[in-house]
């Protein structure tokens, strides 16, 4: 007889709207997409937006909108925990029930009393709850909150799958509230209550909240539930090995989209930040899917560089599919606030992505490649440009003007014609493409120009030519 084949992989993102999506929480939304598409899976997303103080509906937009940007798609809705506070206060009371919670109604002013008092003897300051196993004959009619009845004795043990095996000692974990005395949820308890009822089997997530599963796995225990697989992922640092703030550049992803990187270069930086894979540093999707696995996650921090960011980067762009990556600078014109294409500029820029993609590690860079056909007559000449076209050099384009009037604009042809002119005044290529630049370009950092003029075509090379040989 066959044995059961697993449970599918259930994996969530569960960002707070109180603010841009962090690059941090990116990684992670990125390290659950992987691991669930990777193995037919699901990703879901939660935004546990239970603050209602600071949760805003234009941060939960720029989540979603981050998401989308970074190409991860998400099963079924996004979820609100607030939505579900109804669900997480009846299981609150289920436990109350079934004996693993109890009703305290201790008041603020004397759990800080029992900790004043704990301060001054040097005891633990951990409250404990006098209504723990109070005679319910004694309860008075007042508020109170549900807290859980954790274990006193022995260890709460986390077999993590980054981290290895954590032990928590019961004595150093509260009971924590569950259900406060207003009967809103904790966000502990609606935690665990959501990724139970929606099925997550791996909670994969920063290990700022390794704590926090100490307590989470009592939950799951006291109400007889499956404990999902744990991997908590050390945090991203700046480059100078500080936790990454502000002050190492940008940390909110929509900003990357702003610089110009695209996001693909940023799913595979982002995936080897942190994670390994032999020694591969430079892939695709399909790679990352068949290769992600949580045991190639790495227990030390991971470090920001953005000039591995801008290789990776570079990496993508090169080999990008033309029709992609053209819709991609658009938006990224949108997202830095940037002049959107003109139609005409639209098709020019699709006819020079071959020559202006190689080696271009943003689109900025790429964008700074393609001045030459997205700007138009009469070209606005930069002083290194104006400087090109002396005398001698007006001369010479007056003179490889008519000749390249009826070439068959083919690349060879163009060269051939060029190369004879410079010959005829003893001159190397090299000494004629400069002037070739100003005139076609205004600068004098271009793509090659016979890649220019095949781009720009006959005539308006032959305009471009025109203007400056007068």
């Amino acid at each position: 007889m066959s044995s059961a084949s697993p449970a599918p992989v259930v994996t969530r993102f569960a960002p707070s709207p109180t603010g841009y999506l962090h690059i941090g929480g990116a990684r992670t939304a990125l390290f659950n997409w992987l691991y669930a598409r990777g193995r037919g899976g699901k990703f879901l997303l939660r935004i546990e937006d239970t603050d209602r103080a600071r949760s805003t509906p234009e941060a939960t937009a720029a989540i979603l909108h981050g998401l989308a940007w970074l190409g991860l798609d998400w099963d079924g809705e996004a979820v609100s925990q607030f939505a579900g506070r109804a669900r997480h206060a009846e299981v609150a009371r289920q436990m109350l029930a079934n004996g693993t919670a109890y009703k305290c109604f201790a008041t603020q002013a004397e759990i800080e009393a029992y900790r004043e008092a704990a301060r001054a003897e040097g005891r633990s300051t951990l409250f404990q709850s006098p209504w723990r196993d109070a005679d319910p004959a004694s309860h008075p009619d007042a508020p109170y909150a549900i807290r859980l009845k954790a274990p006193r004795e022995g260890a709460t043990v986390i077999e993590d799958a980054v981290q290895g095996t954590v032990t928590f000692r019961n004595d150093q974990l509260d009971d924590m509230v569950c259900l406060r005395s207003d009967a809103t949820p904790t966000y502990m308890l609606a935690v665990v209550v959501d990724d139970h009822d929606m099925g997550v089997t791996h909670i994969i997530r920063g290990d700022d909240h390794l704590t926090n599963a100490a307590r989470q796995v009592q939950i799951y225990q006291a109400m007889g539930w499956q404990v999902p697989v744990f991997a908590h992922i050390p945090l991203i640092h700046g480059p100078d090995g500080k936790k990454l703030s502000k002050r190492h550049g940008a940390v909110g992803l929509e900003e990357y989209q702003a610089m110009g990187f695209p996001a693909a270069g940023m799913r595979n930086y982002l995936t080897r930040l942190g994670w390994s894979h032999g020694d591969d540093e430079l892939f695709d999707d399909a790679q990352a899917l068949e290769w992600f696995d949580l045991p190639g996650i790495g227990r030390a921090p991971a470090r920001l560089d953005f000039k591995k960011l801008e290789n990776v980067s570079g990496y993508h762009i090169a080999k990008a599919a033309d029709a992609e990556l053209l819709p991609e600078i658009e938006a990224y014109l949108v997202a830095a606030k940037r002049e959107v294409l003109t139609a005409q500029q639209r098709e020019g820029l699709s006819r020079a992505l071959p020559c202006t993609k190689e080696r271009a590690k943003t689109f900025p860079e790429l964008l700074e490649k393609a001045h030459f056909v997205l700007t138009s007559r009469p070209l606005d000449l930069e002083p290194k440009a104006a400087a090109a076209l002396d005398a001698v050099s007006r001369g010479i384009l007056r003179e490889l003007t008519p000749q390249l009037q009826n070439a068959s604009w083919m690349r060879e042809e163009l060269e051939a014609i060029v190369s004879a002119v410079a010959a005829a005044h003893g001159l190397g290529l090299g000494k004629i493409a400069g002037p070739l630049r100003a005139a076609l370009a205004g600068r004098m950092v271009t793509p090659s120009v016979f890649d220019m003029m095949l781009v720009l075509g006959r005539d308006e090379t032959l305009a471009r030519l025109g203007d400056q040989a007068a």
